[in-house]
């Protein structure tokens, strides 16, 4: 396939995602192949781990495909986009059980679908132009791909933050908030990568690591706390806007292009995961709850329309007003019956 390049490599299999003008962004079809190779791989005593990486500087993978998702819902079918869903949460689980160590070399953008490749494996190595990113609220969606997993388990509010204002993690940033594990400069790549196909032994990576340049995050856990500390979006859009500080300021800005419906599941759900009994298959089994009414009931074409395709960037939301009733989001994030999200057993 011409997007992805796939083999073995002494004792490691190999994925590259080879597309580097589209920013990586990820096909069904690449889904399917990295799942196919996956389940080879896992039952293969020649494979020792797992190593991902991708072709180009400006981003490992930026998101989904999504213009056959946006083409296929203006006509009325949401049958594809859900589809295309439920074969990549079924993915991210995979990676995310993998019994085997999975390794990420995550450089520039690694947004959306990136995030389901490439931060739910064992070891994920950032570097100097890292930046990870959910700025799914903004085109109608809801962090997904197992992200809310994540989030539900950042410290204090962070994970609200991060998901409804979409903030760009820098590398100590994402350590910090756990979507991800070593920075090591992408000088050091490449060598990493012959000695990993090597050896197979993927405790070789914690010994070239070294700290992260300062982040932003850390230093902003108090205020973050104390601002998305709200039971739902309007408390924390009431608390943004009473706010005199500049970081309230620029977050509240960045909180208002998202889309109010999307935002306030997104509270919702991570409210909900919390917990001792938090696994990626409930957390993606709640994200397929809402990503499975997308397109029907939620604002996704509409996001898609402003961003991608006419590129106006002004979105007539749902609740242009940022006032969204409860039941709507129960509504969105009600079971799915019949249609609910199921995992292979092993």
């Amino acid at each position: 396939m011409a997007d992805i390049d796939i083999r073995t490599a002494g004792r490691a299999g190999r994925i590259t995602l080879t597309r580097p003008k589209a920013l990586n962004a990820l096909s069904y079809d690449m889904c399917m192949a990295i799942d196919a190779a996956l389940r080879n791989w896992r039952e293969d005593d020649a494979v020792d781990l797992i190593i991902f990486d991708a072709e180009g500087d400006k981003a490992f993978c930026a998101g989904g495909d999504i213009a056959e998702l946006y083409e296929t819902g203006t006509k009325g079918d949401f049958a594809y986009g859900q589809t295309f869903w439920r074969d990549e949460y079924r993915l991210n689980a995979l990676i995310f059980e993998y019994p085997k160590p999975v390794v990420s070399f995550l450089q520039g953008f690694t947004m959306g679908g990136g995030v389901g490749i490439g931060c739910h494996g064992s070891h994920r190595v950032v570097g100097e132009s890292s930046q990870i990113a959910l700025p799914e609220c903004g085109i109608g969606l809801v962090p997904d791909v197992g992200s809310s997993l994540m989030l539900a388990l950042a410290p204090g509010r962070v994970g609200e933050y991060l998901g409804i204002a979409g903030h760009r993690m820098g590398p100590a940033d994402a350590i910090f908030a756990g979507f991800a594990d070593h920075y090591i400069p992408t000088a050091q790549w490449a060598d990493l990568i012959d000695m990993l196909e090597a050896s197979g032994d993927a405790s070789l990576l914690a010994a070239h690591a070294q700290d992260a340049p300062d982040g932003k995050l850390a230093a902003l856990q108090d205020q973050i706390n104390m601002l998305f500390d709200g039971e739902g979006l309007q408390d924390i859009l009431n608390t943004l806007t009473a706010s005199d500080t500049d970081f309230a300021t620029c977050a509240l800005k960045m909180v208002n292009r998202g889309s109010p419906l999307s935002m306030a599941c997104c509270i919702e759900m991570l409210h909900r995961l919390r917990g001792p009994n938090l696994t990626i298959r409930k957390a993606l089994e709640h994200e397929f709850r809402f990503t499975y009414r997308a397109g029907e009931h939620g604002d996704f074409l509409e996001g898609i329309r402003a961003q991608i395709i006419d590129k106006d960037r002004t979105p007539r939301w749902k609740h242009q007003d940022r006032t969204v009733p409860i039941v709507e989001v129960s509504r969105m994030l009600q079971p799915l019956g019949s249609n609910t999200l199921t995992f292979e057993e092993d």
